[in-house]
């Protein structure tokens, strides 16, 4: 089955900011987007239009843990070192990348520094994994 156009030019995209970056897997790439959307829609911004839309760097953030969460559980550190990923300020750059390649834009005061320090792997999901054992537990 063939992919849709746009799909096709978002591929071309991405494989052209990893031929100048390959630090990141195109799964990392496809998972930032992915967030985006979960983020835009948590907050209710998926509904406006222009400026009302954007999403800052630490919202962003928020989204991805909440998102990769729900994706992949406690694995999600492993997944995210499998592509690459080592810690928050490497979503920055994943960010800033899907920018220069024209897929995001940005305002003025946006910055790399705003995915700096925001949050350990290992510790946020293996404490959301007990939160969900937890309430699993508290239903039974």
């Amino acid at each position: 089955m063939a992919q849709a156009p746009e799909q096709d030019l978002l591929e071309d995209k991405i494989q052209t900011v990893r031929r100048k970056d390959r630090r990141f897997s195109r799964h990392a790439y496809y998972f930032v987007l992915d967030a985006l959307d979960y983020t835009m829609q948590h907050l209710g911004k998926d509904q406006l239009t222009g400026e009302d839309r954007h999403v800052g760097g630490r919202e962003l953030l928020r989204g991805i843990r909440e998102f990769a969460a729900d994706q992949f559980g406690p694995m999600a550190s492993l997944v995210f070192d499998r592509w690459g990923v080592r810690q928050t300020a490497d979503f920055g750059e994943i960010v800033f990348n899907l920018i220069d390649a024209e897929l995001l834009s940005r305002r003025p005061t946006d910055s790399r520094l705003d995915f700096a320090a925001g949050f350990d792997f290992e510790q946020t999901f293996a404490q959301k994994h007990r939160e969900a054992l937890e309430r699993i537990a508290a239903r039974v």
